[in-house]
């Protein structure tokens, strides 16, 4: 039987299916050729540096930071070795996967452990943050556990790497950090950087970039577990170091400028500090710029001790969100830099602009005739001399060494609102003095159509507006300045690592205010006041001709109504003039609150040690020729007669006292000064002594001739400090005097007595 073949009817149903899973597959295909073909061709770029990445990993090359100079060359900010600690988490969770069996070694618990031991206290790292960090960046070769870490810190690292063979999973790196040498010298122009290198304040914020340069790369190839392959899959991309930068500042006046203003805020505790400024004024370089208290720019985030101090007595808990709170402002403060960012009335040392503007206007000659009865009367206002009893008939010129508000308040009528207030902007107070630090205050001024004769009569002599220390020393050093106004700064120079000057600084004269002829006649009124009898007598300097003005302002809407300024502007030498110096004692709680008392003597030691300094001599007149100072050599052992020939040749008078052939004693002993016009040292020879036999008399208050009368009726010689250089008919009068009035000393011994005159009430 012929078997017949089975027909196999297939389902239209299935038929269709087959169809449609046919069409997924060719659909399928067709979407993973499309991707293949995407990523060879249109994301060829991406997700090659995706495979790139996973193979390779980069780490950074740091530039050189530049180093910050003075304008003789001492670093003011430079780098010194530090050391990155960083560990590698691919590489340890890779050495974690291999370790097994009895020898097996728990490597994230060990490293973890050891770090935080080593640097925990120093550093504050934990064993958490290490281990999260093993964790979290376990497919990364750098995760770094500290940035800048000391030699001592480093070898203590690389012996627990030693011992416990952790070369591949723990790194040490050499690194620098900044480094500021001065400590708190020019800590508020330099300014400092942060914990990764970027400047944050000062010069190494404003050139931050310069100073930066560009880091580098350095790219290492990996396996499959992480690891980094020989070197011939290696890649270098050089770092290119910052730029040097060479400053106007120099360290020397700097210092000076800081020690004096830390003695006139340890004398009178001035509420808001003190702060100082010095520049040349033929470039408008800037030589020295404090502001005292300062900081630590090694140290910046810890308060200094006065600030610390305010912080310690304000009864807030340690910890408690008042006592951060306080710690922060009080931070911001310590931080500010007076002669920038805080603008202040500047009281009658704007009487030399006002002066300089009468003089160019022809308004009034130097000695023409005014008179001041005590105050004037303007529109509805009786404006009042600080002279209340008024200085009566005087010229224009003594009116500028007097200080006196109502010659200011005439002349300024006569100058009239509108070209007073040309002048105002002339002098650059209404824009930007173009200086290259960050965070120069804004001018405090009338509106131009608000500006009333009552405005410009209390404008005249320093009064409602504010203008800060850099704009107010700009303007009048254009005055010493022949009249030509400068742009005053700081940078002089850049060069990169090779020496090559890629910047220099040109001194740029925006404009001339005033001529030259005016710019001197106001130099020698000034002059005349502080070698005469103006006010601004404590900045005489024996030698040298010095143009000053003092000044003392109210603080208007501050609750205290006693509150003051008192400042000090000077420039010398006056008769061709380099440097000008500006003090500004904000608020003072002890004492005087006068700028010629507070601020003028300060000025006078800052020039008495800053002019030979800048390679100037002074010029003595016979009479402060007579009146110099000598110092004391040693006699003991010599002759009678050869000591008698060495004092001689000094000056001084002599006594011998005892009989023999050497000097067994003298007072004073050798390095003391005296008085050339009066001085007197007592040899003793053989057996004889000098004994504590004299009380200091009391000098206090009294003129500087009657306390050198006193002391030398005592047996005693006298050193005269402060305004030492007038005569001693003078009414300068002591402020001070060291030993203490009581004390018992050898006869012949030296009373230091401070002098000052008290007539300037400005």
């Amino acid at each position: 039987m012929k078997e017949k073949r089975a027909k196999i009817k297939i389902s239209t149903k299935l038929v269709k299916r087959s169809y449609v899973a046919f069409a997924l597959i060719i659909a399928v295909f067709a979407l993973l050729a499309y991707r293949i073909l995407t990523i060879q061709t249109v994301n060829f770029d991406y997700y090659q540096q995706k495979v790139i990445n996973q193979l390779t990993t980069e780490s950074t090359i740091y530039s050189r930071r530049g180093v910050i100079y003075d304008s003789e060359g001492a670093q003011l900010a430079t780098n010194i070795s530090a050391y990155r600690i960083f560990i590698a988490p691919s590489n340890i969770r890779a050495a974690l996967s291999e370790s097994t069996g009895a020898d097996a070694k728990n490597y994230d618990d060990i490293i973890a452990r050891g770090l935080s031991d080593i640097l925990g206290e120093k550093y504050g790292v934990t064993y958490d943050d290490v281990a999260d960090m093993i964790e979290k960046k376990k497919g990364s070769l750098d995760a770094t556990v500290v940035r800048l870490a000391d030699g001592e810190s480093a070898d203590l690292v690389l012996d627990f790497v030693s011992q416990n063979k952790l070369e591949n999973m723990v790194l040490v790196e050499a690194s620098s950090k900044r480094y500021y040498p001065y400590g708190n010298v020019a800590s508020h122009v330099i300014g400092f950087t942060g914990t990764d290198g970027a400047g944050l304040y000062g010069l190494e914020y404003q050139y931050n970039s310069q100073l930066s340069g560009t880091p580098g790369k350095y790219i290492t190839a990996r396996d499959s577990y992480g690891r980094e392959m020989p070197f011939e899959y290696k890649s270098v991309i050089d770092a290119v170091d910052g730029y040097d930068i060479e400053t106007t500042l120099n360290v020397k006046l700097q210092m000076i400028l800081r020690e004096q203003l830390k003695a006139t805020f340890e004398e009178c505790q001035p509420e808001c500090g003190a702060a100082g400024l010095v520049m040349n004024v033929k470039t408008g370089a800037v030589l020295a710029m404090v502001t005292y208290p300062d900081f630590d720019c090694n140290d910046a985030r810890t308060l200094d001790d006065y600030y610390q101090g305010l912080l310690d007595v304000s009864g807030y808990s340690v910890g408690s969100a008042e006592y951060n709170t306080l710690k922060k402002d009080l931070q911001t403060k310590m931080w500010s830099n007076k002669v920038l960012t805080d603008p202040y009335m500047p009281g009658s040392t704007f009487k030399i602009l006002t002066t300089a503007m009468t003089l160019e206007q022809g308004v009034a000659k130097p000695n023409d005739p005014f008179y001041c009865a005590g105050y004037l009367q303007v529109a509805n206002r009786k404006i009042h001399c600080y002279r209340t009893i008024g200085h009566g008939h005087l010229t224009l010129a003594e009116g500028l060494q007097q200080s006196c508000n109502p010659v200011m308040m005439t002349v300024s009528a006569r100058i009239g609102q509108e070209k007073f207030y040309n002048y105002f902007r002339e002098f650059g107070y209404l824009a930007k003095t173009g200086i290259d630090l960050p965070g120069e205050g804004e001018t405090t001024f009338w509106d131009e159509d608000k500006f009333g004769v009552v405005d410009l009569a209390v404008a005249s002599f320093g009064q409602n507006f504010r203008v800060s220390m850099i704009h107010h020393l700009t303007a009048l050093s254009a005055v010493a300045n022949n009249g030509n106004l400068m742009t005053p700064y700081l940078v002089e120079k850049m060069t990169d690592s090779d020496g090559n000057v890629v910047y220099s600084h040109k001194p740029e004269t925006r404009r001339q205010v005033i001529s030259a002829s005016v710019s001197k006649t106001v130099s020698d009124i000034l002059e005349k006041g502080v070698s005469g009898n103006g006010g601004a007598k404590n900045c005489y300097v024996p030698g040298y001709k010095i143009a000053a003005k003092t000044g003392t302002s109210e603080k208007i809407g501050d609750l205290d109504k006693l509150a003051r300024i008192g400042s000090c502007v000077a420039y010398a030498p006056a008769d061709d003039p380099e440097i000008a110096i500006l003090i500004v004692v904000d608020d003072p709680k002890v004492g005087t609150r006068y700028g010629s008392m507070i601020a003028a003597p300060y000025i006078a030691n800052c020039l008495a040690e800053m002019l030979p300094y800048l390679g100037y001599e002074p010029e003595y007149t016979d009479a402060e020729k007579a009146a110099m100072d000598v110092t004391v050599g040693e006699y003991r052992g010599h002759s009678p007669k050869v000591t008698r020939n060495l004092i001689n040749a000094l000056g001084v008078k002599c006594e011998f006292i005892g009989e023999g052939d050497r000097v067994t004693a003298q007072v004073p002993a050798a390095g003391a000064t005296l008085s050339k016009e009066n001085g007197k040292i007592l040899i003793y020879l053989g057996d004889s002594a000098p004994e504590k036999n004299v009380k200091v008399p009391d000098v206090s208050k009294l003129t500087a001739a009657a306390a050198n009368k006193a002391i030398l009726n005592a047996g005693l010689n006298i050193q005269l400090e402060g305004s030492k250089g007038h005569s001693l008919g003078s009414e300068a009068l002591v402020v001070s005097q060291f030993p203490a009035a009581g004390e018992v000393v050898e006869k012949g011994s030296v009373i230091k007595v401070t002098v000052r005159f008290t007539d300037g009430d400005d």
